[in-house]
Order: structure tokens, then C-alpha cells, then sequence
């Protein structure tokens, strides 16, 4: 059982992964990850970019809400941001996806900063109603400007890599993957460094942090900005996975998703963050495959549905209920318990 380190130097004090059985578990993570795509099949490909692309979401409001306690409903807006600013670039311009999908998150963070601004005088409930505006504000920008193609929208061609078009979930997987791990990483990063330090503070009382002397208005802004950053790169590899962009494709119901993600996952969590969004992508197809092995189930498809929803609305209000600190707290839990038991009387 791991009960202490010693730390000898900064630089290993600062490590992000500071021990032998860390490294191995990711070495063994990444393995699988490299070797998944030549076993699954399309479907489950197709689940796995889908789940990466929302951790990916999912994880930069967990940085504004979650880290900084500044409570969002407009995440689907930048992430249409994102997508849209993909979708005219590609169409239009035929620049790299990689720049691309820059742009696409840093248009998002515009749009972030922006929203951001009323986050000064209010806070709470009042914050979510002004990015739910927000969200309204974006919609009407995609289903009425020209350049977005209106309520029809826009088709995505493939990204493409040494002209190799990236059209399929095994080739879009070698794209949408490695993208959402590197920003998990940004994101753990950025919680060692002091700007990190700062959004916690204002998280636990902006009061205090205020009067330690962290300037809210500036820490506050660069949260809405860096979650609305991940939103809009999300969104644009959302663009390249559908290859079609509508008004449509991102409703405020898609914030209310990610918003229940991060709450079922843990809030305050990276963890906490890639739990909830795999929850909340997988359980539906779970409880779907489960209804699909009932016998007669096609008789019953009105029903199953409904059933369907009302029992994973169920999952979550039991996850609130039980475990207000999300799944982060369970897998703590049971990584404990396992340390423990050989020597429990």
C-alpha cells in the first residue's frame, strides 16, 4: 500500500505522474487504447470518438463549474462555435484541420470571454440564465447568417492527412483520440500552476480570494475562455465526425448533458470529468442493447424508449442522491477499500 513519497527535488515535487505504478497503468492504458481500434467494430468505434469528443467538452466545463464554480448552460453554443468556424474553413478555405480546429476553439474562447463578462456582478443561477441567452443568441447567428448556410447549415469534407481523408471511426479515431488526450493533459497541468490555484479560490469563497489579491474579473474571463476553448475544439471535431453542421446539432439540451456529466462524474475532478461523459454517452446505448435482447422488443419499441429515459434519468438522481461527489468519490472509494482489505481484522 502506497502510504507516502519523498520528493527530493522541485522538479519532482512538480511531476504530474510521480510514481512507478502511475506510469505503469498508463503505459498499459495507452496500449489498449493504440490496440482497440483493429479490434472493435464500426459501431464501437463510432461510440468510442463520441465519448472522446464529449470528455473532451465535458472536461473544459468542468474547468469553468467544476474548478472555478462559475455554473454554465451555454457549452453547446461554443461548441457550435467551434464547429461552425471548422466547417467554413474547411469548406471555403481547405485549410489543415489542425488549424482548423485552433481556430474553431479560439473563436469559441471569443465567444467565451464575452459571455463571461456578467460573471462579475452575478453568479449562480443568475450566471446560468445569461449563458442560456447566450445559447439563444447563438442559435439565431447559425440559423440566419449566410456564410453559416442557414437553418440547412453546412456540410464538412473529410479532414484529410497527407491526403489520406480521415472518412471512417478507425481512421477519425487516430484524429479525435490523441486531440482529447493532449487537452486531459492541459487541463491536469493546469491545476499544478498558479493559475489553476487561483480558480479553485475563487471557487471556495471569491470573497478571500479577492482580498488575497486575485484579481476575479481577469481569473474569471480566462476560465470562461479556456472552457469555451475546449468547447470549440470539441465542436469542431464534432464537425469533422458528423461532417454536417446544423442549428440544430447543438441545443440547449446538449449543455444540460454536459452540465449532468460533470455532476455525475465529479465536479472539481479530471476524473470526475472522463467518467461522467462516458456515463452519460454509454449508458443509453447500454440500456439500449439490453431492451433490443428482449424478446417481441420490436412490438414494444413506443415504449422502450420512454422506459429508456425514465431509467437513466433514474441512474442519475440516485447518483445525487447517494454520491453527490460523483463517480470520482466511488472510484476512490474502491481504490482504497482494495489497498486495505489484506489488512482488515
Amino acid at each position: 500500500m502506497r502510504i507516502g513519497t519523498l520528493k527530493e527535488t522541485y522538479v519532482a515535487d512538480a511531476a504530474l505522474f510521480d510514481s512507478r505504478t502511475q506510469k505503469a497503468w498508463l503505459a498499459v492504458a495507452a496500449a489498449l487504447l493504440v490496440l482497440f481500434p483493429f479490434m472493435a467494430s464500426d459501431y464501437w468505434l463510432y461510440l468510442a470518438c463520441l465519448v472522446s469528443i464529449n470528455v473532451a467538452s465535458a472536461t473544459g466545463l468542468n474547468i469553468l463549474t467544476g474548478h472555478t464554480g462559475l455554473v454554465s448552460l451555454g457549452q453547446a453554443a461554443f461548441m457550435g462555435l467551434g464547429a461552425y468556424t471548422v466547417a467554413v474553413l474547411e469548406t471555403r478555405l481547405g485549410t489543415p484541420f489542425l488549424l482548423n480546429l485552433l481556430a474553431g476553439g479560439f473563436v469559441a474562447m471569443l465567444g467565451g470571454l464575452v459571455v463571461g463578462i456578467p460573471s462579475l456582478r452575478v453568479k449562480g443561477l443568475y450566471l446560468a440564465i445569461a449563458t442560456i441567452a447566450a445559447s439563444f443568441i447563438a442559435h439565431f447567428i447559425f440559423a440566419n447568417w449566410k456564410f453559416t448556410g442557414g437553418t440547412g447549415g453546412l456540410s464538412v469534407p473529410p479532414a484529410s492527412l497527407f491526403g489520406l481523408p480521415l472518412d471512417t471511426s478507425f481512421r477519425l479515431y487516430w484524429l479525435i483520440v490523441p486531440v482529447t488526450i493532449l487537452m486531459l493533459l492541459g487541463a491536469a497541468n493546469l491545476f499544478r500552476t498558479r493559475i489553476g490555484r487561483a480558480f479553485i479560490a475563487i471557487r471556495d469563497r471569491d470573497i478571500s480570494a479577492e482580498v488575497l489579491g486575485i484579481p476575479l474579473l481577469r481569473y474569471k474571463l480566462l476560465s470562461f475562455g479556456l472552457s469555451s476553448f475546449y468547447a470549440g475544439v470539441a465542436g469542431g471535431l464534432w464537425a469533422y465526425f458528423f461532417r454536417v453542421v446544423t442549428p440544430e446539432s447543438f441545443p440547449l439540451l446538449m449543455s444540460i448533458f454536459f452540465l449532468a456529466a460533470i455532476i455525475v462524474g465529479g465536479m472539481g475532478s479530471i476524473l470526475g470529468g472522463i467518467l461522467g461523459a462516458v456515463f452519460m454517452t454509454m449508458v443509453p446505448e447500454l440500456l439500449k442493447l439490453v431492451f433490443d435482447l428482449l424478446p417481441n422488443s420490436t412490438e414494444y419499441t413506443v415504449f422502450l424508449s420512454p422506459v429508456r429515459t425514465i431509467i437513466f434519468g433514474l441512474l442519475i438522481i440516485g447518483f445525487l442522491v447517494f454520491e453527490p461527489h460523483g463517480l470520482a468519490e466511488v472510484w476512490r472509494r474502491v481504490r482504497r477499500f482494495f489497498h486495505l482489505w489484506p489488512f482488515r481484522n
